[in-house]
């Protein structure tokens, strides 16, 4: 198994795919990557030689990936709630915050259902 960007990348599948296990490179930017470091994206991790994974290695390190990535996203959230703007009040509700409707839907953000119970009515 590749090691890169602390991250363990599979053998088994091309090299376009398994860039994008790493957190911050999707489809093209991968594609960049590997072009850039003169490696076939048609080629499978397990064919690549110790210079193309360092080449590779060399080029990813020039994105912002994993951990400072993460930290950087954390601290916009974290901004946009201590602004009080309406996207960080729904970010503090855990509520959808793009826009869309919550009555049926919005599970993912909401969580498992709350039941609640109905008003017993007086009998008379």
């Amino acid at each position: 198994m590749a090691r890169i960007a602390g991250v363990d990348i599979p053998k088994q599948k091309r090299g376009v795919i398994a860039l994008t296990y790493i957190f911050g490179i999707g489809n093209s930017r991968s594609k960049r990557i590997l072009e850039k470091a003169g490696v076939d994206e048609s080629k499978k991790v397990s064919e690549w030689n110790d210079d193309e994974i360092g080449a590779i290695r060399e080029a990813v390190g020039s994105f912002k990936i994993e951990g400072e990535l993460r930290s950087e996203v954390q601290l916009s959230i974290k901004r946009l709630m201590d602004i009080g703007c309406y996207r960080g009040i729904r970010h503090r509700s855990g509520l959808p915050l793009r826009g869309q409707r919550t009555k049926n839907n919005s599970r993912t953000r909401k969580g498992k259902r709350k039941t609640v119970a109905n008003k017993k009515k007086a009998t008379k």
